[in-house]
């Protein structure tokens, strides 16, 4: 397999971004953090499109001209779609599409909706992804911090001939370029984000639930599986650790018994049936079947996911969680967390 090309500061130049007028499309999530991070990094045209909202007054008072989606499109030669996947075809067709120009730059922040054609920009624009790996409020604090967030970036249409000149200006604008960039594709990223999505995270909660039900068996009281699992947070640290020294170069931090059994443990599971389930996730990724039901659940209105979310809200465990996060006033020890959280609604709010 091919190592992948990976852009630092040195590959990436602002000055392609010279003379252009950029739109930012949906002041939300992403919106609002890489609209700052480009302002602050010297792009000095910037416009925001957005619904008349809470998110519309909100860019008026950090300083950006506001107009209506459409508006903002027709003003701007590089676009910004940072509106959420299940919204942005409306978008797209509505305000984005019928206003943009031979010439122009339509930048994603996800592969989603060009992959699986949901959106099929004409031909004479170039159309680009700059996605970074974490949610708006990190984008932004890393910025201001003098760091950056790593991000995807991928060429899908070229048709200007400076499409990746481009691409690479606007990573390095939202500072995604001190961490690195990797080259890919819009269907890689898709994939990658999806399997991540419906594959590891159930895993992880499915191994929480399992440890759960196996302790309560046993005896133990609630609280004290639930702060042993995630709830003090040192899980959440080890994973930290992990990203900034690996998986296991990290298990020295741990006691000797920890180790030998964080080890022993790993070398002794079967993965086939995790394998085996993650093909098959990939498998309905591949095909398009995933993204059909997903956007026939859209358009009946949430049937499935609120019969999920009813469900697993009424479980023993998350019952318990919510009890035991109450009694200790955990809530109160992730300030970050909670931003993190308020940030992802506000980009639901922030939609045409």
């Amino acid at each position: 397999m091919a190592d992948s090309t990976v852009y630092d500061e040195s590959d990436a130049d602002l000055d392609a971004l010279t003379g252009r007028t950029v739109a930012i499309i949906g002041y939300g999530n992403q919106g609002r953090a890489q609209a700052k991070n480009l302002r602050d990094a010297g792009v000095e045209d910037i416009v925001v499109g957005n619904r008349k909202d809470a998110s519309w007054e909100e860019a008026q008072e950090d300083g950006f001209p506001v107009y209506e989606t459409g508006e903002a499109v027709s003003i701007a030669s590089v676009v910004f779609l940072l509106v959420p996947d299940e919204v942005a075809p409306a978008v797209y067709e509505e305000h984005i599409e019928p206003n943009l120009e031979a010439g122009d730059v339509l930048n994603f922040a996800s592969g989603y909706n060009v992959t699986y054609e949901y959106i099929t920009p004409p031909d004479d624009v170039d159309v680009v992804m700059v996605a970074p790996r974490m949610v708006g409020a990190m984008v932004r604090e890393l910025y201001v911090d003098g760091r950056g967030a790593p991000a995807f970036l991928a060429v899908e249409r070229d048709a200007s001939g400076e499409a990746l000149d481009v691409a690479l200006a606007i990573a390095h604008g939202i500072g995604a370029t001190r961490s690195g960039v990797i080259e890919g594709d819009f269907e890689t990223e898709t994939k990658l984000d999806l399997l991540t999505e419906q594959g590891l995270i159930p895993v992880i909660a499915n191994a929480l639930i399992a440890k759960w039900e196996v302790e309560r068996e046993a005896g133990a009281p609630p609280e004290a599986i639930l702060m042993e699992q995630y709830l003090s947070q040192e899980l959440s640290h080890i994973f930290r650790k992990a990203a900034t020294m690996g998986i296991v170069e990290q298990m020295p931090l741990h006691s000797m018994t920890s180790q030998y059994g964080q080890l022993a443990g790993i070398d002794e599971f079967d993965r086939e049936p995790l394998r085996e389930f993650m093909r098959e996730k990939m498998g309905e990724i591949d095909d398009g079947s995933f993204a059909t039901e997903w956007t026939l659940q859209q358009q009946a209105g949430y049937p499935k996911l609120k019969r999920l979310y009813k469900k697993y809200r009424g479980h023993e465990m998350i019952e318990a969680e919510q009890t035991t996060i109450d009694e200790f006033g955990l809530d109160e020890l992730d300030e970050a967390g909670d931003a993190d959280a308020s940030d992802a609604a506000e980009a639901d709010e922030s939609t045409d």
